[in-house]
């Protein structure tokens, strides 16, 4: 909070009739109670000033995590199964501007790609139609199937608002002015509720306990702190590779993905978390792509 933001936003400290500070209104004139004026609230800096810059190397990062994988090979079978367990933490990641100049240690939240857990299985069979049919030849061998499957925890949501509740309005190049405010967050009115299917409620959390910061204030609210709906996905593969010569090959193709057309809504900004869109705030508003399938014809020489 800026003393003098908070100061001039009282209409009890200036002159009746004039201007009270309120968003976006930094670089006004205001004048006191006792008549003095006051040129804008970035004292010492005046606000004649458009851009006010100052560049230092800080921020923080850190990731620890478990890793484990395990390989399998039996004859024509070959498994391959992978699981992380992590947890990223920062400073910047996915930020425009930072939300308390005064204090950097406040933006310090999950990363905007943490993955808290992530499971990957990998498979390749190749089918033995040679000896289902007794017979061994070119349309028979060759055939093999495999995929990727993977469930893994969402990427968290990041909470912002745009309405300079915080009176610390800051000047993009002296054009453009950019605020991100912080909401509060209210845990004594209710449980957050985090909801990771969309079919049984548009929202993913529960909106109720998030209200705007009061003027003067950056909000009670972490950037993020728990998780959107995660990742349940199969991807597969049928492939057959035909010997045509000793130095020629022709291998053809059959791939599906998001093979069981099941909804994915994890991704960056896929739940609104700006306070300020108070039609969308806490809705899941997009998913990844639904299934695609393509055939693909491969002549190697």
């Amino acid at each position: 909070m800026t003393p003098i933001a908070s100061e001039l936003g009282k209409p009890q400290n200036v002159q009746p009739g004039t201007l009270t500070c309120g968003p976006f209104g930094e670089n006004l004139v205001y004048t006191r109670a006792d008549g003095t004026i006051v040129n804008g609230t970035r004292a010492p800096y005046p606000n004649t000033i458009g851009t006010d810059a100052v560049y230092q190397n800080m921020g923080n990062a850190n990731y620890n995590s478990l890793q484990a994988s395990l390989k399998r090979t039996a004859g024509p079978l070959t498994l391959l199964a992978s699981y992380t367990y992590g947890k990223s933490m920062d400073w910047a990641s996915s930020i425009q501007e930072l939300v308390n100049p005064f204090d950097f240690r406040r933006e310090y939240a999950i990363s905007a790609f943490d993955l808290k857990h992530n499971f990957v299985f990998s498979y390749n069979y190749e089918l033995p139609f040679d000896k289902l049919f007794r017979m061994s030849n070119r349309l028979t061998q060759g055939w093999s199937i495999s995929g990727v499957t993977r469930f893994s925890t969402g990427l968290p949501v990041t909470f912002q608002s745009f309405g300079d509740n915080a009176l610390v309005q800051v000047q993009n190049n002296g054009v453009n002015s950019v605020s991100i405010d912080l909401p509060n967050y209210n845990p004594g009115l209710g449980p957050l509720n985090v909801n990771h299917d969309p079919r049984k409620n548009p929202l993913a959390f529960n909106t109720t306990l998030f209200s705007p910061n009061p003027l003067g204030t950056f909000g009670t609210s972490s950037r993020r702190f728990f998780y959107g709906p995660g990742i349940n996905n199969y991807d597969m593969s049928l492939h057959k590779v035909t010997r045509l010569t000793e130095s020629t090959a022709m291998e053809f193709r059959f791939e599906t993905f998001n093979t069981f057309n099941h909804a994915q809504f994890d991704g960056a900004g896929s739940v609104d978390g700006n306070r300020d869109d108070t039609q969308t705030f806490g809705h899941m508003l997009k998913s990844q792509p639904g299934r695609v399938s393509q055939v693909a014809l491969k002549l190697s020489f």
